[in-house]
């Protein structure tokens, strides 16, 4: 389905609900929160999450020596 006809479609719906306030009450709610989501960049999907762990399991590893403490391993490294 192309933006167009999206577009088309959530205008028909809205035009739809329009008449009940209760209802785009619902919808404004609803959009709010696309919105806010769209808006952190902390969110991501389950594939972009774990793409992120598997990229991240090639770079380097430390290991705490025993007795030390993390503030050692970050002066060591």
């Amino acid at each position: 389905m192309t933006t167009t006809q999206l577009n088309a479609e959530v205008l028909r719906n809205m035009s739809i609900i329009a008449e009940d306030e209760n209802l785009l009450k619902r919808a404004a709610k609803y959009l709010r929160k696309l919105v806010a989501e769209k808006e952190d960049a902390t969110l991501f999907t389950k594939e972009e999450f774990f793409a992120r762990v598997d990229e991240a399991k090639k770079g380097p590893t430390y290991k705490l020596e025993e007795g030390e403490t993390i503030e050692d391993l970050l002066n060591r490294v």
